[in-house]
């Protein structure tokens, strides 16, 4: 194989990976292997029509679906002391708020 095409190659192999990563981060960074992680160590109270929890929805993108996630306005019975959402509970600690991923990733250990 020629230097140029050896070059060629290696580029296009470049190219393909890094499209592979980016395609698994939603706009902000967040990862699937991010959000599994914070799943692990988590649960977010969520209520339907909330617009705060729409807010942090939008942080993780694509990857919200792989938190741990109870919605209150389904299963009520799931949600005893949970008075605003969203709610983190972390390490046994009730945190209401939008949390941004950096954040969770501290709280969480990821």
């Amino acid at each position: 194989m020629k230097k140029n095409s050896k070059v060629t190659l290696i580029i296009i192999v470049g190219v393909i990976i890094l499209a592979i990563i980016l395609m698994n981060r939603s706009p902000n960074g967040s990862t699937k292997e991010t959000a599994l992680c914070i799943a692990e160590n988590s649960v977010l109270y969520v209520q339907l029509g909330c617009h705060a929890c729409e807010s942090q929805e939008n942080l993780f993108g694509d990857n919200y679906q792989y938190l741990n996630i109870i919605d209150c306005a389904l299963e009520p019975e799931k949600c005893g002391g949970i008075t605003h959402t969203p709610t983190w509970i972390i390490n046994g600690e009730k945190i209401a708020d939008v949390l941004m991923i950096e954040e969770l990733k501290t709280l969480t250990g990821c």
